[in-house]
């Protein structure tokens, strides 16, 4: 009957949930909604106004309609209805969309109310016999259990070099027996007098723990209660989501059949207290022997990480809400370092900043978890970067190539194209095996959604991840943001696969590191950012290589984007990345106010892999492409000067406007190595001097049409990307002089 009564109150509580829910769905589409009812009510009002039926239609003669009866009418109602119905359903469905979010907050709080309700069944049925008998059996035995498996732990022994008392607390949910407390005394004294401590026992009873022991030394717990094997079971079952009350109907069944034999284990783990909460910060006592960046929970629910260890008091970030945190509240050491769900199925997914799906389309069944710091790998474990990551921009990968396990870094001021750039170079990566991790820091909603939209519409979302740590989120989320999205890319890269993740951007990142650094009151340094934040970056970038073939191969392959004021590539952030990652892309604001997209400064952008991050073809097409770039930008700026300038002047100015012009590719548009290589060539030896520079964006795709249909077997031999040989290089240039007297 218990159980009967349990599912009754479920249903009610689910019943309510979807019925608020359908009103907020009803409100915020009311208008739309309300013209479609309008539209239908106007389509009945037609209907109605018809005669009605009779028992037979009257004979009537050709080219005569029979009276009251307007075909048109009938066949305009019926579409309408229709149309009608169809556009309620696409309201419906939006909405649900979304409205997931708070569907998935309504099932929260059902989950939270079922654990509420499982508890209380529980201690209901273990204050009865004939459970209550079993347990207060066993209590002895229990004790036996925990006192075999006591020990001090580095943390007692260090409280107690200055302390002379260790504090010992024996809880139950019954009054116990006098020798059995006896012998817990008797036990824990043997055990500090081994290093000449003393204990101070206390007892205490607490229904809450429904059946079982507590023992706690110092800040160790040894758990052999029924409230403790609740709390394990509720974990278990929160991990996976309940929608309906199908599942809930078969846990409280399961549950059932294990209290007829029900019996718990020991558990051991080590409690704090909370001293202190404010901004996100959370100050504790206790947990003398927990680790830089372990998790740990809080009583309300809510985790943080460990960022701050102090002789009289630790540090953490709060990833919750630290609202629902008290001053004085237990904090229980969870035991593992914070760690992230990696694998196949978060491809195609948004997620937050420890890895929980936040795009509304569901659960996401991780394969594993990885820590978020993690080890790079070592000198021994890498391989030179020798094998290119194609962007499909003309400017980067002819000039500033990036290759497989490089680190390349996006400069610029803020309004340059640096995500665009990026968002570029994972387009590319279509049908190329090549995982992509985007991770936002800082940035709007609405940007983060745009983003993941034009990922869609490219294709590019089914092989990438977005970890969005949004401008709205605390600052303890921007800064384990980067982290996460690398510990989901080394899962890749160490099972023999090649990764591209962006970081958009390390600038927002310094920032929210530099705030829980000031909140955790260490010492600022130069612009008010820690001594620390080179290690920082440094500790993150060096995790992206290319691996060598003995450990599969595989690579990460980082874009790091610094935003910069007034181009001023000096300042503290920017001079740090920049020493630690292998070249940079700079975006120059005026050369995007006049129009070249991307907007590349030739003469401060660089990559230190070089040519062994080009295919031989692209090294052969590109090899005097910088040269060029450099005479015409030095001349151009002489020439603003009004001097008189000669014919090779004009004629060197003349061709490199048109390589400028080349050079220029709007936004998701990427092009193949062939084409990229096959184009440069063409300027560089003078096939496009004639074309008007407004029309030589038409004569590329003219161009590349008119090889793809002609010269096919042109086409293969660039697509090899093997070096041209002088035949091959002809071929070429009789192909372009054909290409020219046509157009």
């Amino acid at each position: 009957m218990k159980i009967l009564y349990v599912i009754a109150n479920f249903l009610i509580l689910a019943g309510i949930l979807f019925v608020c829910c359908r009103k907020f769905v009803l409100r915020l589409f009311s208008d739309r909604r309300r013209r479609i009812l309008a539209e239908l009510d106007e389509a009945e009002r037609i209907e109605k106004s018809l005669p009605p039926a009779g028992p037979g239609p009257e004979p009537v003669s050709d080219g005569q309609v029979q009276k009251g009866e307007d075909p048109q009418i009938s066949s305009a109602l019926e579409q309408e209805k229709i149309q009608a119905e169809g556009r309620i359903s696409q309201i419906e469905a939006f909405g649900e969309r979304e409205c997931r979010e708070i569907y998935r907050i309504m099932i929260g709080k059902t989950k939270r109310r079922f654990f509420q309700i499982m508890q209380e069944k529980v201690a209901d049925l273990f204050s009865r016999e004939p459970y209550l008998g079993r347990m207060r059996e066993k209590e002895a035995g229990q004790i036996d259990e925990i006192l075999g498996q006591i020990k001090l732990t580095p943390g007692d022994m260090a409280y107690l070099k200055y302390h002379d008392v260790l504090y010992v607390t024996l809880t139950s949910a019954y009054p116990l027996d006098p020798a059995l407390v006896k012998k817990v005394d008797e036990a824990t004294t043997r055990l500090l007098q081994e290093v000449n401590g003393k204990t101070s026992l206390w007892v205490r009873e607490d229904p809450g723990l429904i059946g079982g022991l507590r023992l706690r030394i110092g800040d160790t717990v040894y758990d052999y209660t029924v409230a403790e094997e609740l709390y394990h079971y509720e974990k278990g079952i929160s991990r996976e989501p309940i929608t309906t009350d199908e599942p809930v109907r078969e846990v409280l069944e399961e549950f059932e059949q294990k209290a007829e034999s029900f019996a718990p284990k020991i558990h051991i783990y080590q409690l704090g207290r909370v001293l202190q909460i404010s901004d996100g910060i959370c100050w504790m006592d206790g947990l003398a022997d927990i680790m830089y960046g372990e998790v740990v929970e809080f009583d309300c629910g809510e985790r943080g990480m460990i960022l701050d260890i102090q002789p009289e008091r630790i540090g953490c970030v709060v990833f919750g809400e630290y609202a629902n945190i008290e001053s004085g509240s237990r904090v229980r050491r969870v035991g593992r370092i914070a760690s992230v769900p990696v694998g196949k199925a978060l491809l195609g997914r948004v997620v937050d900043a420890i890895g929980n799906p936040i795009d509304g389309e569901g659960y996401i069944y991780a394969e594993a978890k990885r820590p978020i710091e993690c080890r790079a790998p070592g000198i021994l474990d890498r391989a030179s970067v020798s094998r290119p990551l194609h962007t499909g921009v003309k400017a980067i990968d002819a000039l500033v190539p990036i290759g497989r396990g490089q680190r390349e870094l996006i400069i610029g001021d803020r309004q340059t194209g640096k995500t665009a750039l990026a968002l570029d170079a994972i387009i590319n990566q279509k049908g190329k095996d090549t995982v992509c991790i985007y991770v936002a820091i800082g940035q709007k909603d609405t940007t983060i959604a745009e983003i993941k939209d034009r990922l869609t519409q490219y294709g590019a979302m089914e092989y990438t991840t977005i970890v969005a740590a949004n401008a709205s989120g605390s600052a303890a989320t921007q800064y384990i943001a980067p982290f996460s999205g690398t510990a989901m890319a080394e899962y890749f890269m160490y099972a023999g696969k090649d990764v591209l993740i962006i970081y958009d951007d390390l600038s927002k990142h310094a920032v929210a590191y530099r705030e829980l650094s000031l909140l955790l009151h260490r010492p600022s340094g130069r612009e008010a950012y820690p001594g620390d934040i080179f290690y920082l970056h440094s500790r993150l970038l060096e995790r992206s290589a290319q691996l060598s073939a003995e450990l599969g191969g595989g690579s990460i392959t980082a874009l790091p984007i610094i935003e910069t004021l007034a181009g001023d590539i000096s300042a503290y952030i920017p001079t740090n990345v920049i020493s630690i990652t292998d070249g940079q892309i700079f975006l120059e604001s005026e050369l995007f106010r006049e129009g070249q997209r991307p907007a590349i400064n030739v003469g401060l952008s660089v990559s230190r892999v070089g040519g062994a991050a080009q295919t031989k073809l692209m090294k052969q097409m590109s090899a005097s492409l910088r040269t060029g770039l450099a005479q015409y930008r030095e001349l151009a700026d002489f020439t603003q000067l009004g001097a008189d300038i000669d014919e090779v002047t004009r004629r060197t100015l003349d061709a490199g406007a048109h390589l400028m012009e080349a050079l220029k590719q709007g936004r998701f548009q990427p092009l193949e190595d062939w084409q990229q290589g096959l184009l440069l060539f063409a300027v560089s030896e003078g096939f496009a001097q004639e074309v008007p520079l407004e029309e030589m964006s038409g004569v590329e795709k003219g161009l590349f049409l008119f090889f793809e249909e002609k010269h096919a077997s042109l086409v293969e031999a660039l697509k090899t990307g093997e070096k041209a040989d002088a035949a091959l290089l002809e071929q070429i240039r009789s192909a372009l002089g054909a290409y020219q007297k046509r157009s």
